[in-house]
């Protein structure tokens, strides 16, 4: 029978000794392997079947008007209105911005009233009519309000202008542009960060007129 030192069967008591340092540097080289590893991005989002494999097929059939053309497209229910109007529609003017509903680069109006498309999920359109930036132009003429954007230079890198403009319109149909400070409030959704507040509101005080003749 081997025989173990008292210094061996102290070791094994107290187990391995290790740095802080060397604690530290374990630490972040898994850290590292994770993320160097590949996985399916999508697995991660679904939900664990009995058998443990993981498998994702629930889509549905959604029909509804975008821009005065009716769409009927197969979709995943967690798609959002903005990634659908972007990648399946190629409908690219209306942006990605905060993703998160706070920016309001992604305004839409969906029967008329506006939305956040990103926090919107795209099977709340089923059988309803969804107008992005791109309905504006009628043959080859601007709408009142994106002219006087352009009038006012109401724009400078032009990122959230598409939502500005579908924002700005419906705060006007809203009823919500009798004064500066009105026009002020109800667009404090859409955040510009080149910061031309002052020209917007110029804008809508100008297109207001002519929307309500």
């Amino acid at each position: 029978m081997s025989q173990i030192s008292h210094s061996e069967e102290t070791d094994l008591h107290q187990g391995p000794s290790f740095s802080r340092r060397q604690v530290i540097i374990g630490t972040v080289g898994i850290g590292v392997a994770n993320v160097a590893l590949p996985y399916d991005g999508m697995a991660l989002a679904q939900p664990a079947t009995g058998t443990g494999n993981v498998h994702y097929s629930e889509t549905v059939e959604l029909t509804f008007s975008t821009n005065g053309r009716t769409t009927s497209d197969v979709v995943d229910p967690r798609t959002s209105l903005l990634d659908h109007l972007r990648e399946a529609q190629g409908l690219f003017g209306t942006k990605k911005g905060c993703d998160h509903g706070q920016c309001g680069a992604c305004t839409v109006h969906v029967d008329g009233e506006r939305v956040a498309a990103c926090l919107t999920p795209v099977v709340q359109c089923a059988n309803r009519n969804v107008e992005t930036i791109e309905s504006l132009e009628v043959e080859g003429r601007l709408h009142v309000m994106q002219q006087a954007f352009i009038d006012h230079d109401a724009l400078q890198c032009g990122y959230c202008t598409p939502g500005q403009i579908m924002a700005a319109i419906a705060c006007v149909r809203e009823g919500h542009a009798g004064s500066r400070d009105e026009i002020r409030e109800y667009m404090s959704g859409n955040i510009c960060r080149c910061g031309a507040y002052e020209n917007i509101v110029d804008a809508i005080e100008d297109a207001r007129t002519a929307m309500e003749s």
